[in-house]
């Protein structure tokens, strides 16, 4: 659901040196950028153009991520655009559609006709919707409670503490399954660690609508990061960016700031100087050693955090055993272990012919299947797919099973708002993790003030940071203002 590129825009003039016909002129504004090319945009349109950009691996675009799949290109990362046809416009969606991606509609009404037991088959549709329809009812409770401690000004607590209020804790597989579906599916984490302020209501469905597109563009959504990216780089006559500002292989070791200033170090030796610093890393490799901070960054909302981990794992088989058509696009496998290849798609519509199905894992499992070999990972989906549809369905010829948390420039997909920290909180102790310390800036979807955890939340958090810094670094006007979700 997000993108982080481990990116580093450092001062063209530190490298190359100034114009002798700019020597005479007022020093030119400096900046490194670890991580967004969407705050390098805002900084470019702002006359601050004299970067170079390091990035750590061999690609931009972070963790919106495509590969090829038995001759389908599919997204490893972020995969959809979330929030569209609401009263506001996602401005990724906009983006999305002006460069033409291809989207297919995600639609999940259906799910009660296609809950399956743990074994024999499919509930039926009756026994299922009732459900469903208690799970709604204790959403609905939950989304109440949240905007009354809200408007009281009222501790946070977690979405089960709610359930619990609610004297309904899921316990059944049915059960678990939904709420899986209903929390764990969106956030990565389970209720008993979510924020119940800061996830009902969800500002991303509530301003921009409640619909979900799915990206199956060949060119991928990475796309998206490219037109931005392509805007302030110069690129050759085929569209590739060819701007001596980027280099890619270029990882951060380190970052010193004084009051003076900043100075950048990479794996490979580089040492690069500049006045201001943003970090756009994810907020787990931020709680890791990857990038060594002198001095120490002692902001307690990043150790607050947690980076969720968020897994589609992508199966081809020899054919088709699975419903298809019209209300059979999703569909759920209720289990006696919570969140054991839960939440199921089959991929017709968006790669026709292609036999593919998608199953999503989260959290603890994505780790456990990061750890084994895919093809136990495999052994354990066969067994999965023959206890819903029979012993007699082939074997899945091909899978993928993305690593994010194994990665060390990610650690994780997104981040979850913990329980206990607000917006407003966070802006009373000082712990804002959007707020700078000193000469470094934050950007990234964790940085979001309501849309941590989507890709929109990275685009809209890497302008305001880079404001943040614009109008400091050359008006000397510092504000940022953090509101609580309702006002």
């Amino acid at each position: 659901m997000v993108s982080v590129l481990l990116i580093v825009l450092v001062t063209f003039f530190c490298l190359y040196g100034l114009p002798e016909s700019m020597a005479a002129r007022e020093p030119t504004l400096t900046v490194i950028v670890v991580g967004d090319g969407f705050s390098a945009k805002t900084l470019s349109d702002a006359g601050i153009t004299n970067i170079l950009i390091l990035e750590g691996t061999d690609r931009i675009g972070g963790r919106i991520k495509k590969t090829k799949f038995t001759g389908e290109s599919v997204e490893v990362g972020a995969n959809w655009v979330e929030g569209v046809n609401g009263n506001e416009v996602n401005p990724i969606w906009t983006m999305v559609n002006k460069i033409g991606l291809k989207t297919y509609y995600s639609d999940y009404d259906h799910l009660p006709a296609n809950t399956y037991k743990q074994t024999g088959g499919v509930f039926e549709k009756s026994t299922a919707q009732k459900a469903y329809d208690l799970a709604d009812e204790v959403s609905e409770f939950s989304k109440k409670l949240s905007v009354s401690l809200t408007s009281e000004r009222k501790e946070d607590i977690s979405i089960l503490a709610s359930q619990r209020l609610k004297s309904h804790v899921p316990s059944t597989p049915i059960e678990m399954a939904i709420d899986y579906y209903t929390y764990d599916y969106e956030f990565a984490e389970p209720p008993r660690v979510t924020s119940l302020q800061n996830t009902e209501l969800l500002s991303t469905f509530a301003n921009f609508g409640e619909d979900l597109y799915f990206i199956t563009d060949p060119r991928g959504y990475e796309t998206v990061v490219h037109y931005v990216a392509k805007q302030f780089l110069t690129t050759n006559k085929d569209g590739h960016i060819t701007d001596p500002r980027l280099k890619l292989n270029k990882a951060v070791t380190e970052t010193q700031y004084t009051s003076r200033g900043v100075v950048v170090k990479t794996e490979d030796g580089s040492v690069y100087n500049s006045d201001y610093v943003m970090i756009s890393t994810s907020v787990s490799v931020l709680q890791t050693n990857l990038i060594n901070f002198v001095p120490d960054l002692l902001i307690l909302a990043i150790y607050q955090f947690d980076m969720s981990v968020y897994t589609k794992i992508f199966l081809k088989f020899p054919h088709k055993f699975w419903p298809t058509g019209n209300d059979t696009e999703f569909f759920i496998y209720a289990h006696e272990k919570r969140g054991y290849y839960t939440i199921w798609q089959q991929l017709e519509n968006e790669y026709p012919g292609a036999n593919c199905l998608l199953v999503t894992v989260t959290d603890d499992e994505s780790r456990r299947i990061e750890q084994q070999p895919d093809s136990e990972t495999k052994a354990e989906i066969m067994e999965v797919l023959r206890n819903m549809f029979g012993k007699n369905i082939p074997d899945a010829t091909d899978i993928l099973v993305p690593k994010w948390w194994s990665d060390r420039f990610y650690k994780g997909t997104f981040s979850n708002w913990p329980i206990g920290v607000t917006r407003l909180s966070t802006i009373r102790l000082g712990y804002v993790i959007h707020a700078p310390v000193g000469r470094v800036y934050f950007i990234g979807e964790h940085t979001s003030e309501h849309y941590n955890g989507y890709v929109h939340g990275a685009y809209l958090a890497g302008i305001d940071s880079a404001n943040i810094l614009i109008n400091y670094a050359k008006k000397k006007i510092f504000t940022y203002n953090i509101k609580p979700k309702g006002t």
